[in-house]
């Protein structure tokens, strides 16, 4: 999650965010005024979401998701030992949410 969105999602008053960095970010409201930003709390929200990245990134492609998925029902191993359980599952287990 970049700060941009770390931003709208923590500061439900923000419109417009300018700049890259945090020490030259300015956001504003709907009405051109400047809205203070919390860092801390924008901060703790990246961290507290970063788990979710992570697991999009590695988790299998949807197609490959879905042939597990198919082949698991079709031999009937649609279960906690089938490929499609055990290919999201590694991947939680990697990025737990903490």
């Amino acid at each position: 999650m970049n700060k941009h969105e770390a931003i709208r999602e923590t500061h439900n008053t923000v419109v417009t965010i300018r700049g890259n960095d945090q020490s030259n970010i300015v956001a504003f409201d709907d009405s051109g005024n400047s809205v203070t930003i919390d860092w801390t709390k924008v901060n703790n929200h990246i961290t507290s979401n970063e788990y979710k990245e992570k697991r999009q990134a590695e988790y299998p492609e949807l197609k490959e998701q879905l042939d597990k998925l198919y082949h698991d029902i079709n031999n009937d191993t649609l279960t906690t030992n089938g490929e499609f359980f055990k290919a999201l599952n590694s991947v939680k287990i990697k990025y737990p949410k903490e």
